[in-house]
């Protein structure tokens, strides 16, 4: 079996399982206190350049995306949204389970506007029934977005703008941040997230990490209380240092760091895919830049892979005959795994 459908479905690097292992025996101050934590902590700053931010961990995108909303928005305030957005797509309403309206958009490719952001604040602003509405006062996108594109620097440029002119908070999900930013077209450095937006993860769960999210905030207006809404929603973690480590293990090293290593291999091992892939013809739905590939298929071609053992993720069903699929690599992809997907297409 070649598992193509995620990239979750392992457990760590093994240089996290070994450094858990080495501290098992030791003792440490719990939630967050920790001298694990604070040198993970260190090496994010020295990533993003921003001695102000403000830096949590936590065990997962969904949780991160809840608390935050919720550390930005007074009770009649909302976000907005790419159409595809995981807030509005992929989290069971979590976001409006907290009483949060999320405002959908039209993205292309997975990504939205200035243009669409200025419009969607403005119909606000503009409106007489102001009291009977939602306030946007949050923007979310993705990065990379959920099709596995990329905003360009120059795009961030245009939403902070935007987001400043309106007073709007820039939120950027970062689940598969390794990805993006060591994909072949990406011209934005995580110091460059950290200008933009006032408030982002960098992902473990899916780039290396057994599990955890690690959330860093320029803004003091999320600043404060932040670990208090931590705690009320269950997201401070006794156990703090066993966030803390893995962040460490996988940031120390600065722009040569084993994330940015293992995130680079699977975007390599993605391009190889892709390529055999364009080669057979296969129309792609979206043109991926990261380690998602999104391609429409025959039914008898999905029908082929899967007798070959290959698993992927099918999206939906476009009609009868063509279905939506997605390849995903991951920090754990193998070359052998890569090589039997590579064959079995060419089959």
């Amino acid at each position: 079996m070649y598992k193509f459908d995620n990239d979750y479905s392992r457990g760590a690097h093994p240089v996290i399982l070994n450094a858990l292992a080495e501290i098992n025996d030791n003792s440490y101050v719990g939630y967050g206190h920790d001298e694990i934590c604070k040198k993970a902590v260190e090496d994010i700053n020295k990533l993003i350049d921003s001695p102000d931010a403000q830096i949590h961990f936590l065990v997962g995108g969904t949780q991160m995306n809840m608390i935050a909303m919720e550390a930005m928005l007074h009770a009649f305030q909302s976000v907005i949204s790419a159409d595809s957005g995981h807030i509005a797509v992929h989290e069971s309403g979590a976001i409006e389970n907290t009483g949060h309206k999320v405002h959908v958009i039209p993205s292309a490719d997975g990504k939205i506007t200035a243009a669409q952001i200025a419009e969607n604040a403005n119909y606000y602003i503009h409106n007489d029934l102001k009291e009977h509405m939602t306030q946007p006062r949050a923007v979310y996108i993705s990065f990379p977005t959920e099709y596995g594109t990329l905003y360009s620097k120059k795009e961030l440029e245009d939403i902070r703008l935007v987001c400043n002119k309106f007073k709007l908070f820039l939120y950027i999900d970062g689940a598969r941040m390794g990805y993006g930013l060591t994909a072949d077209e990406n011209d934005v450095t995580l110091a460059d997230i950290a200008t933009y937006a006032d408030a982002f993860y960098i992902g473990g769960t899916k780039c290396g990490a057994l599990f955890g999210e690690a959330f860093v905030t320029t803004s003091p207006m999320i600043q404060e209380n932040f670990r208090n809404y931590m705690k009320m929603n269950g997201a401070l973690l006794a156990k703090g240092w066993l966030l803390g480590l893995q962040f460490h293990e996988l940031l120390k090293g600065g722009k040569d760091c084993l994330y940015f290593q293992i995130c680079r291999q699977a975007n390599e091992y993605a391009k190889r895919i892709q390529a055999a892939l364009d080669s057979t013809g296969a129309k792609p739905y979206i043109r991926s830049q990261s380690n998602q590939l999104y391609y429409e298929l025959s039914r008898s071609q999905v029908e082929n892979l899967r007798t070959q053992g290959i698993f992927f993720e099918l999206d939906h069903w476009i009609d009868d005959e063509t279905a939506l699929v997605r390849f995903c690599t991951s920090w754990s992809t193998t070359e052998e795994e890569v090589d039997a997907l590579v064959n079995a297409i060419k089959q």
